[in-house]
C-alpha cells in the first residue's frame, strides 16, 4: 500500500497511520510479545517501511511531516544524514580525483606496464619460446605499490638478486637432496611457508625463496636443468630492466617529486594532529584525534616506503641519502611526540587527574606555524619568510606558574614533548632549506 498508494493530501490520513505504524516496529518498545523469530519478521517490515519512505522522499521530494510519530520522525533524521554523508563522500571522491588523462596514476601506471610488458614479451622470446612469461611477470611484479622510477629500480633490483640467490641455493640443494624425494618436499613446503612469511620484510627474501622452491620442485618432478634456473635469471634482468625503461621512459615520475609531495602531506598531517592536541588540552571541545594520529602514521609510512631509492645502500648519491635519513628520522621523532600529546588529549574528558591548561593553545601555535612554513617550502605554494624561533617552550608558559593546583597536571606532563617537537621541527629546516629567523625579528 505504501508503495502503490502514498500518502498525501488526497489521501487523508489512513496512509499515513499505516506507515507510522509500520515504522513503530523499528523501535524495541513496539514489537509484539512474541518469539524472537517473530520479533525479526516485524522488524523487518519495520525496515522495509523506512526504505519505502526514502523512496518516496526521493521521487516526490518533501512531504508533509504534520502527522509524523517519534519514530517516523527519527526515520527521517535518518535518512537525511544518510543523504548527508553521501553527498559528502561523493565530493570528497570529486577533490580527489582532479587528476584527468594521462596525468591520472592508474592511467599513467596502466600505460608504462603495457610498454614494458610488450618490451618483455619480445625480449623474452628471444632468449625462450616456453619461459617468455617470466620477464613479463617480473615486468609486473616491478610495478606493484610502486609510484616512482626510483622505487621501480629498486624493486626489480631486489628481485633480481634475490632470483640469483636462490639460483645458486636451487643448484646447492638439488645437489645434496636430489635423491631424498621426501626430504625435498618437506623443504619445498617449508619454502612456501618462508616465501609467504618473508614477503611483508623483505621483497629479495621473498624472491629467494621462490626461486629457491622451483629449483626443489623440478627436482622433484625429475625435470630440473641448470640452464633453467640459469634461464629464470635472464628473464628475470630482462623483466626489470624493461620495466625500468618503460617506467623512466613513458611518463616518468621522478622520485624527487614523489617524496616532495609525500613529504608535503606528512608535514600537513602533522600540523593537523598538533593544532588539534593543542587546542584539545587548552580546553577546546574533543576531537578525534585518533583518526588524526592515523592519517599521520600512514602519510609517513608513504613517505619512507617512497625515499626507498634515495637511502637504498647502491645509491651513488651519498649526500641526499644522508639528508633523506636524516629527514625521516627527525620526521619519526616529530611524529612520536604528536603522537604523544594526542594520547594525553583523548584522557582529558575521561580523566580526572589531568585538566586542560590554556595557556598551551599559544605554545603550540608557534609550532603549527613552523610546520606549515616548512610544508609551504617543500610543496612550493608560496613564498616562506622563515620559521620562528625564540624562548623555550618551557619559558612561554612562564615558569613560574607551572605548579598552579588547576594547570599544573596536565602542563607537566606535555611540556616535554612540546619541546622536543619544536626542536625537532626547527631541526628540518635546514636540510629542506627553510630560512629561519628570530621571533623578534617578526
Amino acid at each position: 500500500l505504501l508503495v502503490l498508494r502514498p500518502a498525501g493530501p488526497e489521501r487523508g490520513t489512513a496512509l499515513a497511520r499505516l506507515r507510522n505504524r509500520l515504522l513503530g516496529y523499528r523501535e524495541e518498545d513496539n514489537l509484539p510479545p512474541a518469539s524472537p523469530a517473530v520479533q525479526d519478521v516485524f522488524r523487518g517490515i519495520g525496515e522495509a517501511a523506512r526504505a519505502v519512505l526514502g523512496l518516496r522522499i526521493a521521487l516526490d521530494g518533501p512531504q508533509d511531516e504534520s502527522d509524523d510519530t517519534p519514530a517516523t520522525s527519527r526515520s527521517r533524521e535518518e535518512l537525511d544524514a544518510e543523504d548527508a554523508a553521501i553527498e559528502g563522500a561523493e565530493e570528497g571522491e570529486r577533490e580527489t580525483e582532479e587528476a584527468t588523462g594521462l596525468r591520472r596514476p592508474t592511467t599513467r601506471a596502466a600505460v608504462q606496464v603495457a610498454v614494458g610488458s610488450s618490451l618483455a614479451i619480445v625480449g623474452g622470446e628471444f632468449l625462450s619460446a616456453q619461459r617468455w612469461y617470466w620477464a613479463v611477470l617480473t615486468c609486473w611484479i616491478v610495478f606493484i605499490n610502486t609510484a616512482s622510477t626510483g622505487e621501480i629500480l629498486v624493486k626489480g633490483y631486489r628481485r633480481l638478486l634475490g632470483t640469483v640467490l636462490g639460483v645458486v641455493a636451487g643448484i646447492v640443494l638439488a645437489g645434496l637432496v636430489g635423491h631424498h624425494t621426501w626430504t625435498a618436499f618437506g623443504l619445498v613446503l617449508l619454502f612456501i611457508f618462508a616465501m609467504f612469511y618473508s614477503a611483508p620484510v623483505s621483497y629479495t627474501l621473498m624472491s629467494f625463496f621462490v626461486t629457491a622452491m622451483l629449483g626443489l620442485l623440478y627436482t622433484l618432478l625429475n625435470t630440473y636443468s641448470l640452464d633453467v634456473l640459469v634461464l629464470r635469471v635472464a628473464e628475470t634482468a630482462l623483466g626489470a630492466v624493461c620495466g625500468v625503461i618503460a617506467a623512466a621512459v613513458v611518463l616518468p615520475v621522478h622520485t624527487d617529486r614523489r617524496t616532495d609531495e609525500l613529504l608535503a602531506e606528512t608535514l600537513d598531517r602533522l600540523a593537523d594532529v598538533t593544532r588539534a592536541s593543542a587546542d584539545q588540552l587548552s580546553g577546546a571541545p574533543p576531537v578525534d584525534l585518533v583518526e588524526k594520529a592515523r592519517d599521520l602514521d600512514q602519510a609517513l609510512a608513504d613517505l619512507a616506503a617512497a625515499v626507498q631509492p634515495l637511502t637504498h645502500p647502491i645509491t651513488p648519491l651519498r649526500s641526499r641519502r644522508d639528508t633523506a635519513r636524516y629527514v625521516v628520522a627527525l620526521l619519526e621523532t616529530c611524529a612520536y611526540h604528536a603522537r604523544s600529546l594526542a594520547a594525553t588529549a583523548e584522557l582529558l574528558p575521561t580523566h580526572p587527574a589531568i585538566a586542560a591548561d590554556p595557556r598551551l593553545r599559544g605554545a603550540g601555535r608557534r609550532i603549527v606555524h613552523n610546520i606549515e612554513a616548512i610544508s609551504a617550502q617543500v610543496a612550493g605554494r608560496q613564498p616562506v619568510p622563515g620559521i620562528e624561533t625564540g624562548p623555550s617552550i618551557a619559558a612561554m608558559l612562564h615558569p613560574g606558574t607551572l605548579r598552579a593546583p588547576r594547570y599544573g597536571r596536565v602542563t607537566d606532563r606535555v611540556l616535554r614533548h612540546l619541546q622536543r617537537l619544536d626542536e625537532a621541527v626547527v631541526g628540518l629546516a635546514r636540510p629542506l632549506g627553510v630560512p629561519v629567523r628570530p621571533r623578534a625579528a617578526a
